[in-house]
């Protein structure tokens, strides 16, 4: 039977260290088992797990391994792995996997401590992490800036509600956000992204904004406050707070349009996902003329919201056709789906009001961005701490990935 060896090596990172210590292998005709490698500021740590053939002397093999490190200027460490454990290793394989992403304007070392003190009381194993933010430079910390790891975990937690709620508290202890979804064929397939408008792509409710210039402001924020809580019916609340702009000219639809601010990372993320080649939609249940002075802007491919009845330039108090609510708005979501011949765990819905649960929810990943309380504690993700681009670290791209996809596009 073969001798399994671990062959750890590090150092300098420099060219040629891998074909090297390969080339020194193949004199011994090893089996390569698993490899991987990495570097941190310039050092090298990789580890090689071969299979040495049973005629074959290990302590040759480790002492031609280790005269190629010294010419290297590099260290080695061997490690022999018995059968039953490699056995026990190949058996990991098929286990279920998952991915934790650790978001934050600045990451520290408490908050990986506690991130990974929770992964570890539900038994799961972290086997790889990636940094996915750019590097930081020093003594130049910024409070719009933002950083984020992955980890790979592997295995199931002992009670995965737990760890999503433990998850969700520690990240509202420590001003972070934390990520938690499985590994699958999925995560790397999604094509589409649906949006909620107001308080998620845009930085206002357009509604509040149009009761200002009505003199309404205060009665309608107050219903608007309620509905986005989910303590009042949506369409209640929506027919009621229409019925108040009676009157208000249609020039100041134009007027709000303008000053509507995206919110952060909103312009970055939408030209990212264009450019992936990703569908986007904006499903509100706010009203067509902004999100399509939204979809304009920003690129989106398709809008769904509700029609402001407007008779001889002056706005009527009534909506046209039916109202976009919750139910709906899920209802949208899979209508385009199937438009695109979408599976629902291809499609990412991205919402911070109770109104948007219900396309959180059936969405393969869900995203209250910013969002309400009970939003928050009902939706798959959460995002309070980063920008909307931040959402590019869920699907796994990377800062780099994102500058080179933007250097490399056409115009």
């Amino acid at each position: 039977m073969s001798n399994v060896l671990l062959i750890s090596v590090s150092g300098e990172d420099q060219p040629g260290v891998t074909n090297a210590v390969t080339e020194a292998l193949a004199e011994f005709g090893v089996t390569l088992l698993d490899i991987g490698q990495a570097v941190i500021h310039d050092q090298l740590n990789m580890g090689i797990l071969v299979s040495v053939p049973e005629n074959t002397n290990v302590d040759d093999v480790t002492s031609e391994v280790l005269q190629t490190l010294d010419r290297l200027n590099m260290q080695g460490l061997f490690l022999p792995i018995s059968n039953e454990r490699y056995e026990n290793w190949v058996g990991l394989q098929g286990k279920s996997r998952h991915i934790v992403t650790l978001l934050a304007r600045n990451l520290e070392a408490s908050h990986l401590a506690a991130v990974t003190e929770v992964t570890a009381q539900q038994g799961l194993n972290i086997d790889k992490i990636v940094r996915l933010s750019g590097r930081i430079i020093l003594g130049n910390a910024d409070i719009n800036g933002q950083a984020c790891i992955e980890f790979s975990a592997r295995g199931e937690p002992n009670s995965a509600d737990e760890l999503r709620q433990s998850l969700l508290k520690l990240a509202g202890e420590q001003n972070i956000d934390i990520a938690y979804q499985e590994d699958n064929i999925f995560r790397r397939s999604r094509q589409l992204v649906v949006f909620d408008m107001d308080s998620t792509l845009i930085d206002a409710e357009v509604i509040d904004e149009l009761a200002v210039e009505a003199g309404v402001g205060e009665q309608v924020a107050a219903i608007t406050e309620a509905a986005m809580r989910g303590e009042v019916d949506f369409k209640q609340s929506f027919v009621q707070r229409v019925a108040l702009l009676e009157g208000l000219s249609e020039g100041v639809l134009q007027t709000v349009a303008k000053r509507l601010r995206l919110n952060d990372g909103a312009e970055y993320l939408l030209k990212s996902l264009n450019q992936l080649g990703f569908k986007t939609a904006i499903v509100s249940g706010g009203f067509t003329f902004f999100a399509r002075h939204l979809q304009k802007q920003l690129g989106v491919d398709y809008v769904y919201a509700n029609e402001l009845d407007v008779v001889k330039g002056v706005v009527t108090g009534n909506v046209v056709g039916e109202i976009i609510d919750g139910q709906r708005k899920a209802e949208i979501l899979v209508e385009i789906a199937n438009k695109l011949g979408l599976s629902l765990e291809q499609v990412i819905a991205v919402g911070d009001g109770a109104n948007d649960l219900a396309m959180l929810n059936i969405a393969g990943l869900g995203i209250a961005f910013r969002a309400k309380p009970l939003v928050k504690a009902s939706a798959k993700q959460a995002i309070s701490n980063v920008g909307l681009d931040g959402i590019l670290y869920l699907l796994g791209y990377s800062d780099k990935d994102i500058v080179n996809l933007h250097k490399n596009s056409v115009g």
